[in-house]
C-alpha cells in the first residue's frame, strides 16, 4: 500500500511539472496544445506491441505508453506503420516517440535521442522443426543453401548482413509477412526479436514452429524521441519511478510470461 501511494504521488508530482514547464520545448508544447501524446509503433512486433482483432495495441510498450499519457494528464493516440517508417515518422514530427521494441544502436542514436534501455532482449530464431536442429546456432545459418527473413531496417537485417551473410536475405515489411512465407516454404528461418520467435512458436506450436532456446546477440530496448531536453527529461524521470515502484517489472511479467492477452490476437 505504502509503494503504491508513494507511486501515485511521484506520479503527481511529474504531471504537474510537466504541465508547468510545457513551453520549454517543441514536442512538450504540441503535447500540451493537442493534449494527446502520440506514439509511433508498428502494432506487430508482440509481446512488445501487438494489435488485437479489435484493432486494439496491446504490449508492454503500449502500456509504458498509456502510464507516461495519465501521468502528463493528456490522452494516448497510437500511430501504427511499419516498422520501417518509424524514425523517418519522428523525425518528420508525425509522431512524439517511438515505442515499438527498438533497439538502441550508435546509428539510430545519431540522429534521435533514446531513453532506456527499458527492457534487454537479443535476437531468436524461428524455424519449422525440420530445419531447426541445423539452424539453431547462428554458424549453422550461414550458408547460401538457407533463406532467412528479417525485418526491414531492423537489427535483425544488420545481423543477417553481417553475420550470416552467406544466407540468402528476404527482407519483410512486417513479422505476419515472415510468418506467412514461413508457413509457406519460402524461406527457411526467421530472424527477430527473442520474445517474439518464443511467443510465436508458442502460437504455432501445431504447425511444428520452433524457437532458439537463448538469445543470440544483445539488445537494449529504448523509447525513441526528437530532440526536446525537457521532454527526454521528463521521461528519463518517468521510467526512474516507474522502475522503482516495481511498475515496469508487474509489466514486464504481464507481457513476457505469456497469458490470456495471446487469444486476443488475430
Amino acid at each position: 500500500m505504502k509503494k503504491t501511494f508513494v507511486f501515485v504521488a511521484l506520479l503527481s508530482a511529474l504531471s504537474l511539472m510537466f504541465a508547468m514547464a510545457a513551453s520549454a520545448g517543441p514536442a512538450m508544447d504540441r503535447i500540451m496544445k493537442k493534449g494527446e501524446l502520440v506514439v509511433g509503433t508498428s502494432g506487430a512486433q508482440p509481446p512488445m506491441t501487438a494489435t488485437t482483432k479489435k484493432g486494439e495495441i496491446i504490449g508492454l510498450d503500449a502500456d509504458i505508453s498509456r502510464a507516461m499519457a495519465d501521468a502528463m494528464g493528456v490522452k494516448i493516440k497510437f500511430v501504427s506503420m511499419p516498422f520501417a517508417k518509424l524514425l523517418p515518422a519522428l523525425e518528420a514530427n508525425q509522431v512524439d516517440m517511438i515505442l515499438s521494441g527498438m533497439t538502441i544502436t550508435p546509428k539510430r542514436n545519431q540522429k534521435v535521442a533514446f531513453v532506456g534501455p527499458y527492457h534487454v532482449s537479443g535476437k531468436g530464431i524461428l524455424a519449422v522443426a525440420e530445419k531447426y536442429a541445423a539452424l539453431q546456432q547462428a554458424k549453422g545459418l550461414d550458408t547460401p543453401e538457407v533463406t532467412v527473413a528479417a525485418l526491414k531496417h531492423s537489427t535483425s537485417q544488420k545481423f543477417a548482413e553481417t553475420l550470416i551473410s552467406k544466407a540468402k536475405l528476404i527482407l519483410t515489411n512486417s513479422y505476419e509477412e515472415a510468418i506467412d512465407l514461413l508457413f509457406k516454404g519460402k524461406i527457411d528461418v526467421i530472424v527477430a526479436d527473442f520474445y517474439f520467435c518464443a511467443l510465436t512458436a508458442y502460437r504455432y506450436q501445431d504447425k511444428g514452429l520452433i524457437a532458439g532456446a537463448s538469445p543470440l546477440t544483445f539488445e537494449p530496448l529504448g523509447i525513441a524521441m526528437t530532440e526536446d531536453t525537457l521532454l527526454i527529461n521528463w521521461v528519463q524521470n518517468f521510467m526512474t519511478f516507474l522502475q522503482g515502484s516495481g511498475k515496469l517489472k508487474e509489466m514486464g511479467v504481464k507481457w513476457l510470461n505469456g497469458g490470456s492477452w495471446i487469444d486476443e490476437l488475430p
